[in-house]
This record gives C-alpha cells, structure tokens and sequence, in this order.
C-alpha cells in the first residue's frame, strides 16, 4: 500500500499496468507484475471510487469535455486531500488526473484536472478546449491574454476546467470567463501546465473482480496477520467475544476477521436516534441472515432532549457522542456483560488525528469491563475493501450512493456534500435539522451562512473556514453565552449508594480545544482522558468528579463539605481552561516548570504536583464569583 516518505508530504502507490488496478503489495498475484510506482498526497487513505459516487466523476468529464471514454470502465479511486469541504485526488491509470471538491459555494461538485487528465482526452474532448499562438517561453501559471487564443469549442463558465492547446503542446487550464467573452479579456485563461504529449499507458477495463484477484495473496496476509493477533489475545481469557458493528465498513472487516478466528461473535450496536433507516435495516439483517446475536443499545429521543440545553454539536463539541452513544454503551455491557467483554472494533489510524495513535489493545476508561482489540488499524480504506470484496461481506448501501463514511445522519463531521446526499435520499431528515439550524441561528442573530455553508460544524473555526467567511464577508461565530453560569441539577445531597454528590451543567463560552481541560485538571489531582468522547475523569483524594465536553459537571465524595469543594475546584478548572488570558502568570509562579502556554495553559503530568500555587495566581479564578 501507500509507503510513507517517497517525498515530502506524498506517499508511494503502486500500479499494475496489465491488469488496470490499484496493487496493495509488491506484486500482482494476477499477472507478477511489480508495477509502476506513482504518488498521491498524504496521508494516503486511498480509497475505490464506487457505485453512484463513479458516475459522478464520469458525469463531472462529460459535462465539461463531452466524454468520459478514457474512464469508462476502468477502475477509479479516491484519495481524501485537505479542503474546505470534500476534496479528493482522483486516480486512475495509475496517475493523479485531478481533484474532485464539493464548493460551499456553489453547493455542487466541481472537477480540476491535472496534466496526466489533459493528456488522457487531448484528442478525445469536443468541448472545453482552447487553444492559442504567439506567446512562447516558461508558461505554466501564467495567464493567456484574449488576443492570442485562436479558437475555443464548447460553451463553458469562468472558473471551468480547460485543456489549452499550443501546437503540439496541450494542458490543464482553467478558464478565467466565459467563453463567449474570452477574446475580448486581457487574462482570459490560466496555464496551470503545458507539455509535450506523452504517450501514457493506458489500464485495461478493470473492476472489483480484478482488484481482488491482483491483491489476493497480500490480503490473504493482511487476514492471516488479524486472525492471529486476535487468537493470540483470546488464548488465556475466558471471557465473551463480541464486535462492535456500527453498519460501516470497517466494523464489518473487524466482524469478518473475528468470525474466522473465533466463530460467530455478538454484535453491539448503539442505535443513536440518529441512524440512517438503511443502516438500522442492515445492520438487523446482517445479524438475522447470518444467526447472530445482536446486543442493541437504544438512545431513544435523548439527542433531540438535549439539543436545547447544549445546542448544535461540533467537531470540537461533541456531546451528543456521550449522550447518544457512551450513555448507552455502558448500560449495555453492564447488563449483557457483567463478567465483561473483549471487543473487536474497526478502528483505524487513517481515519483521524484521534485515533493515529492506537494500539492493538485499548480501554476506554468511562466503559468498564470492555477490552477493546483494533486489529485493522493500520488498514487503509483500499484495504479494506478489498478484503470486503474477496470474502464476499455483505456491506451498508449506503457506499453505493456516495458516502465515504456512514455514521449519524447529521454528524458535524460528515462533510457537507454527504449533507446534500443525505438531503437527496432521505428530505424529511434533511429538513428537519436544516430547521433546527435555521432557528438557532435566527434566535442568536448569525447569518444565514451559519447552517448553508457548515459553519455550526466548529465551535473554533478552523483556519480554511475562517478563509471562507471573510470570503463571504461574513462573521458566523459560533453563539456562546454571554456570561458564564452554572445550572445545578443537583446540589450537594446523599447518594443512594453512600456518600455524597453534585450535578450541574456549566454554560461557558467555548474558547478552546476540550484537551485545555484536561491540562488544568491536572493541577487539581489525577485525571483519565477520552478525547473521542470529550470526557475528562478527576480522581482526588476528597473524591471523583467527571467533567464532559458539554458543560456538564458532576462530583462524589464521601463527606458533603469534600463534596461542595472538588465541584468548586472543578468547576474553576474548566473556566480557567476555556477562558485562559494566556497571560503566562501560572507559569511563573509554578516552582516545578510544570506550565507552559501554547494557545492556552499546558500541563506536563510528569511534574505537577497539584500544590494548587498556579490556581491562586489565576485571573480566572480570582474572578470566579463575579463570573459565576
């Protein structure tokens, strides 16, 4: 697959040029071929282009150069780059012949094509085409005036693909107005390459059966590997073995490994209330066609019962997930479980920052007795599939129309033109949280833009969609409250279970990555961290308390006094992390060097001492009862 470090930020692929497919090891089992290097942009999560998501790319060439011949037939893959929203490199031949990207804009796809794309349809496009004279010398990214093009075919749009033609060169252009108009423009095109034609090999038609059979032995190993650590783990325990089956792809290759090292696992599965009707579908079936036992936990309305209280969720404010899925997931393995269980789950590296660091074995600190195995985590998407392929699993529809990942219909991580997907398909969902969107922002006064173009998706705008607001010209600044507060569930009262406990939901203007929170805890005593739930857990010697990406705080301690105290020092851990100055006084004053401010207050673990010198030093918290 992908080898890290062929150049800077670029990864190395391979190719079969006989058989016209992606190769994921050092050879095709179909023909022997060791095939053709090529590169693709990090971090290299490539992935097949599949069912209507194929057609699209077809449809995108033949809309601008009337003809997709040179694909038609021919495996294409996709491999996931930066961008405002969905942006893809498209691959096929063996080279990089474009982007696809979904404008926010424009609210549709869009194609860029790349040298090996204007190569490819030189002599095959009937539309879209300039050519020129008169203008020689170094002329990639440079401008084309109108009065040097000598003929344009096809009716296309400023800011359309191009191939410019200049004798016996050709290359990628983007057109700079209308067609029409060209002539009379001072920069009418824009040369983002121009070569000499290049005779390119060209790949075979090619589909699934062929991608299975030229990686069959390298998938077999990748099986083989899985099995065995899976096996390897399970020889001296003595406890239930289940899958945890979300209806995506991944989780079906963690079920596919774990039944040919076990035998028939259980599936868990959390039924958010937020759920595609054809994931629960599937997932249901899954498990009735193959005689499974499926454990489903069922949030029921929980999420639309707190969307009030905490509002939209976001990239960086993710409390639906402790909601919709932590809530019940504990429940479940409490009751079906008690003695435990080891999950396999389809976690892979590839697929966030999150999870770049996982192991083979891990615990999620706030799901006790569930010993979670990752044994696809260093899988990319190509991988993946191909072992979907060559077991035959039966996989989510949902693939087939262009989702690349299936989670909650209206996750702020899913990208906005899997919204507009979601909004083809399935209206009455679409609608119903565009609404939502609509009202909350009327009632906070942001601009229309807040919901149309996925600002709610981040609390924090990150930098690419700063750029597009100013852009715009608009400021769609996620709405915080105006003043800190504390809502108190629960104040400080006897527990049924002994001891005593605080609830409250904090409302704090979220400044800040939620990982700041768990820094200043870290001054006050021991803390345990999930990052994916956003869930921070502090142990002291006056009690426990756990503090959640939404606001909510809640506190147990033997005595009442100890009780009030950690939820106060708690409490002011959280203001002091979301509303740091960076004034860098904590730092001063900390006798250890334990502090540092890198966009907030940072903690090393490995010296504080939680002696509490650096909270008295805080502004924050000097001003804790004004604030609060």
């Amino acid at each position: 697959m992908a080898q890290k470090g062929a150049a800077h930020g670029k990864e190395a692929c391979r190719w079969c040029d006989s058989c016209g497919t992606l190769l994921l090891g050092g050879e095709c089992s179909r023909c022997g071929s060791a095939g053709r290097e090529f590169q693709i942009n990090s971090p290299g999560d490539i992935r097949p282009s599949m069912g209507e998501g194929t057609e699209m790319l077809l449809e995108l060439f033949r809309m601008h150069f009337g003809t997709s011949e040179p694909l038609d037939g021919r495996m294409i893959f996709l491999n996931k780059v930066p961008g405002e929203d969905r942006t893809d490199e498209i691959v096929a031949h063996g080279e990089v012949i474009g982007v696809a990207r979904f404008d926010l804009v424009m609210d549709r796809m869009v194609l860029e094509i790349r040298q090996p794309a204007a190569d490819l349809f030189r002599d095959m496009a009937v539309k879209n085409r300039v050519s020129f004279s008169g203008i020689s010398g170094h002329l990639k990214g440079k401008s084309i005036p109108g009065s040097s093009i000598t003929d344009v075919a096809g009716d296309f749009s400023e800011g359309d693909p191009v191939i410019v033609y200049k004798g016996q060169k050709a290359g990628p252009g983007i057109a700079l107005g209308d067609a029409p108009s060209l002539g009379g423009l001072e920069k009418a095109v824009r040369i983002k390459d121009l070569n000499a034609w290049v005779e390119r090999p060209l790949s075979p038609p090619s589909g699934r059966r062929t991608f299975v059979e030229a990686n069959r032995q390298y998938l077999l190993r990748l099986e083989s590997d899985g099995i065995s650590d899976i096996r390897s783990f399970l020889k001296r325990r003595d406890v239930p073995v289940t899958v945890s089956f979300s209806g995506g792809k991944d989780s079906l290759v963690a079920f596919g490994l774990t039944q040919r090292a076990v035998g028939d696992p259980g599936l868990i599965f959390v039924n958010t209330g937020l759920e595609f009707p054809e994931t629960l579908d599937y997932v249901r079936r899954f498990a009735a066609d193959g005689g499974l036992r499926l454990h489903e936990a069922d949030a029921g309305d929980a999420f639309w019962e707190n969307v009030g209280t905490f509002g939209p969720p976001a990239k960086d404010f993710r409390w639906c997930c402790k909601v919709c899925k932590l809530g019940p997931i504990t429940d479940l393995i409490s009751r079906d479980f008690p003695r435990g269980t080891v999950t396999v789950e389809g976690n892979r590296a590839l697929e966030s920052f999150a999870r770049s660091r996982i192991g083979f074995v891990s615990k999620n600190p706030f799901v006790p007795n569930q010993t979670t195995l990752n044994p696809v985590r260093s899988w990319s998407a190509a991988e993946i599939w191909g072992y979907i392929w060559m077991r035959g699993l039966e996989y989510n529809p949902l693939y087939d129309r262009d989702f690349e990942r299936i989670g909650c219909y209206l996750c702020a991580s899913c990208l906005g033109s899997e919204w507009r997907n979601t909004g083809r398909i399935h209206p009455e969902l679409y609608r119903r949280w565009e609404e939502y969107l609509s009202g909350y922002a009327d009632e906070r006064g942001l601009p229309k833009e807040y919901a149309d173009y996925g600002f709610w998706r981040w609390k924090v705008l990150p930098p690419k969609m700063v750029r597009l607001a100013e852009g715009l010209e608009i400021r769609p600044g996620q709405a915080a409250a105006k003043d800190p507060c504390i809502r108190m569930l629960k104040g400080a009262s006897p527990c049924a279970a002994g001891g005593y406990s605080m609830e409250a939901i904090v409302g704090v203007p979220r400044a800040r990555d939620f990982s700041y929170v768990e820094d200043a805890l870290r001054t006050v005593g021991d803390v345990r961290y999930s990052p994916e739930f956003e869930i921070a857990m502090l142990r002291t010697p006056g009690g426990t308390a756990k503090i959640f990406g939404g606001g909510q705080v809640s506190v147990t301690s033997g005595r009442k006094g100890d009780a009030e105290h950690l939820f106060e020092r708690s409490v002011k851990a959280l203001l002091r992390a979301q509303m740091c100055t960076s004034c860098g006084i904590c730092a001063k004053v900390c006798r250890n060097r334990a502090i540092r401010i890198d966009g907030g207050m940072r903690v090393d673990p490995s010296k504080c001492d939680s002696c509490g010198r650096c909270e008295t030093s805080c502004m924050v918290v000097h001003y804790y009862d004004k604030l609060i």
